[in-house]
C-alpha cells in the first residue's frame, strides 16, 4: 500500500498543508522483478535477430564466391580447379603445392594485389607466401564463427575460411576422379554438369577442426564431400578414422556443418543460395552434390 506523506509549507504568518505519495520498498522491488522478466523475455528476440541478420550476411558472401566462380569460369572457360598438386591423393598435411579454389578467384573478388603478391609455383606452405596465407579474408568468413575460431585453430598467423567447396558426393579420399565439381587438377565447365547446375551443390559451410591449414589450402580446409558433420566440440574433427588412425585420418575429408541453427547456407551452380537442412536425407544430400550422377532430384529450399 502506497503511503501519504503530509507536509507543511509556511508562508509568511500562514501555512499550507498538503500531501505527497512515494512508492514503497515492495512496489520497488516488484517493478524491477517485472522489468527483470521483460528484459529475460526480449533477449531471445534480440539474439534470434542478431543471428539471421549474420546468417544474410553468410548467405551474401556465398552469394559472392559464386559470382567469383561465375566470372572465372567465363574467362577460363572452365571451373576453378579445387586444389593443384602433382599426385594424389591429397593429405591433409603441409606438404605439396595445395593451391586451392579460394586462391584462384581472388582477383574476382577484387583481391587482385592480394592475389599477384602469391608465388603459386611455391606452394601454399612456403616462406614466401607466409604473408598472404597469414590474411584473413572478411568474405571467407561466416559471421556467425567465433571470433576465436577464424584465425586458424593451431596458430593466429593463418587465416581460415568457413567455407569448402564440394569435390565428392562421398567421404573418400581428395584425388584426380571426384564425382563432385571440385577436386584434385579440376577443370569442370558447365556442360559436364548433367544433373544441371540447379541441381548441384558448388559450395557450403564447414566448421574448421584442430590443425585446419587456413583458406588458401586445398584440403580439408576448403574441400568437403556430401555428408553432414556431427557437432563438433572444440573444434575438434569428431571422426573415428581420425582418431583410431592417424594415417587413415590424414585422408578424412569431412561434410558439412556450421554454427547456424540446424543447417548451412549452400551454394548451387546456377549462382542460387539456399538453406540446406541439418536433417537432409542423406541420400539426396549425396546426389546433389554430385555433377554427373544421373539422379531425379526436386529441389527446394530443405
Amino acid at each position: 500500500m502506497s503511503k501519504s506523506i503530509v507536509c507543511y509549507r509556511t508562508y509568511g504568518s500562514s501555512s499550507r498543508r498538503y500531501n505527497q505519495r512515494a512508492f514503497t520498498l515492495v512496489e520497488l522491488l516488484v517493478v524491477i522483478a517485472i522489468i527483470g522478466i521483460l528484459v529475460g523475455l526480449l533477449l531471445p528476440a534480440v539474439q534470434a535477430a542478431r543471428e539471421a541478420a549474420r546468417r544474410m550476411s553468410c548467405a551474401n558472401n556465398i552469394s559472392q564466391i559464386g559470382l567469383a566462380m561465375h566470372n572465372f569460369e567465363f574467362a577460363a572457360e572452365h571451373l576453378p580447379s579445387g586444389t593443384v598438386n602433382d599426385s594424389g591423393p591429397i593429405r591433409n598435411e603441409p606438404i605439396g603445392n595445395h593451391m586451392s579454389w579460394t586462391v584462384k578467384i581472388m582477383p574476382y573478388l577484387e583481391q587482385s594485389y592480394l592475389y599477384k603478391s602469391i608465388d603459386q609455383t611455391k606452394g601454399v606452405y612456403d616462406p614466401a607466401n607466409a604473408q598472404a596465407r597469414q590474411t584473413q579474408l572478411a568474405v571467407y568468413a561466416c559471421p556467425s564463427y567465433p571470433l576465436s575460431a577464424r584465425f586458424g585453430v593451431d596458430s593466429v598467423d593463418i587465416g581460415s575460411t568457413t567455407y569448402g567447396a564440394c569435390y565428392s558426393g562421398t567421404e573418400v579420399p581428395l584425388d584426380k576422379d571426384n564425382d563432385g565439381v571440385f577436386y584434385l587438377g579440376s577443370r569442370t565447365k558447365f556442360s559436364d554438369i548433367g544433373d544441371g547446375s540447379s541441381n548441384t551443390v558448388f559450395l557450403s559451410e564447414k566448421i574448421s577442426e584442430q590443425g585446419d591449414l587456413g583458406w588458401m589450402s586445398g584440403t580439408r580446409a576448403t574441400l568437403r564431400n556430401g555428408t553432414m558433420d556431427p557437432v563438433k566440440k572444440n573444434f575438434k574433427l569428431v571422426t573415428s578414422d581420425l582418431t583410431s588412425n592417424p594415417d587413415n585420418g590424414s585422408l578424412v575429408m569431412g561434410g558439412f556443418s556450421s554454427f547456424h541453427t540446424s543447417g548451412c547456407n549452400t551454394l548451387y551452380g546456377d549462382g542460387g543460395v539456399r538453406f540446406l537442412s541439418a536433417s537432409i536425407d542423406p541420400i539426396v544430400l549425396k546426389s546433389l552434390c554430385t555433377r554427373n550422377g544421373g539422379e531425379l532430384t526436386t529441389t527446394y529450399d530443405w
